[in-house]
């Protein structure tokens, strides 16, 4: 693979100075060739195009990939929280003082 060609403006062949004498981009100068401009205009630019879409179907893929390593312990979390709630309010009941008597 071989370097690619720079453009010179004014043709010709380069010497040494050339573009330090002042006289490149001057008044009178030769006129730039090779010189290529590239834009977009700002109603044409989609920063954000498709972004809604991928990052739904990105959402399920992510959440369906790892569902298994956070819902077992949130429903291992959640029966405990319930079967403490219930114990605690049995034992807080009048049955619950009167089968245990405060050894609780």
């Amino acid at each position: 693979m071989r370097p690619t060609q720079f453009l010179r403006s004014g043709g010709g062949e380069w010497k040494p100075g050339q573009y330090m004498s002042g006289t490149w981009g001057a008044i009178g100068s030769p006129p730039q060739k090779g010189i290529v401009h590239y834009g977009l205009s700002n109603n044409r630019l989609k920063p954000l195009a498709g972004a809604t879409q991928a990052a739904i179907f990105n959402t399920f893929r992510r959440t369906r990939n790892q569902i298994l390593f956070w819902s077992v312990p949130m429903l291992i979390g959640y029966e405990l929280m319930q079967w403490a709630t219930e114990r605690n309010e049995y034992l807080n009941s009048k049955e619950g003082r009167e089968l245990y008597g405060g050894a609780v």
